[in-house]
């Protein structure tokens, strides 16, 4: 992993809905090929962030840096042809339409890169076999998977993953993050919000605690205790 190279930043990021200030300051780094886990309660600004950083959420243009570039409140269809893609919390797929129509929605940035419906066929192959089922039809994993598959064919740079695991089956949850190695092989870089701290701290090489719209911990995520954790979590 090249941890000498930032690809995405933010500083001093703050952001609001309407005049209630739900982020104060976040400092925050990615760096190329590498998975950052960003843990919290709920409430805590996670998903938030995740908005800020895509456009859905207005920022000053510099409190957010994508590949050198400042693009905060930037509009997200450029966000996202510049590289960076969302797997929201809630999955907001088309209901109505087959799962490989919502797959091909995502392609329609235009992106070069390795994704392809083939490549995803190959990494969850349920989805071929519904490939012409409407999405809304589908378990929550297999909508999960749809999710993750859409972003993916944008062929972003930078993959942003809000609560992956929030309502499914555990072993659902243990099939698509066994997909993670396969998403990273060619670089990629991730950004996972996770409720389940356990499999935070697993997946990722660092993490960050939000508490209250506030960066309360960062660290390796092998390295930290539970203890800190925590701590930065409920601010015992």
């Amino acid at each position: 992993m090249n941890m000498s190279e930032q690809i995405l930043q933010t500083q001093n990021l703050q952001a609001f809905y309407g005049d209630a200030q739900a982020l104060f300051g976040i400092h925050f780094a990615l760096h190329r090929s590498e998975v950052v886990a960003i843990i919290g309660a709920n409430g805590a600004g996670k998903s938030t962030f995740l908005k800020a950083l895509t456009g859905l959420v207005k920022a000053p243009a510099d409190a957010v840096r994508f590949k050198g570039q400042a693009i905060g409140g930037a509009h997200p269809g450029d966000i996202v042809r510049q590289g960076m893609a969302l797997v929201p919390e809630g999955r907001r797929l088309f209901a109505s339409l087959s799962v490989e129509e919502n797959l091909l929605m995502g392609a329609t940035p235009g992106r070069p890169g390795p994704w392809t419906l083939e490549r995803l066929y190959a990494m969850f192959p349920v989805l071929k076999e519904k490939r012409r089922n409407p999405s809304g039809a589908l378990s929550g994993g297999q909508q999960q998977m749809v999710s993750i598959g859409r972003a993916l064919m944008s062929n972003p740079e930078v993959l942003l993953c809000d609560e992956l695991s929030l309502g499914l089956a555990p072993v659902v949850i243990q099939e698509i993050y066994a997909a993670l190695p396969a998403i990273t092989a060619d670089g990629m870089s991730l950004v996972i919000v996770e409720q389940d701290v356990s499999l935070a701290q697993r997946v990722s090489q660092r993490l960050y605690c939000l508490q209250e719209g506030r960066v309360s911990l960062e660290g390796d995520s092998q390295a930290v205790t539970r203890e800190q954790i925590s701590q930065a979590y409920f601010g015992l």
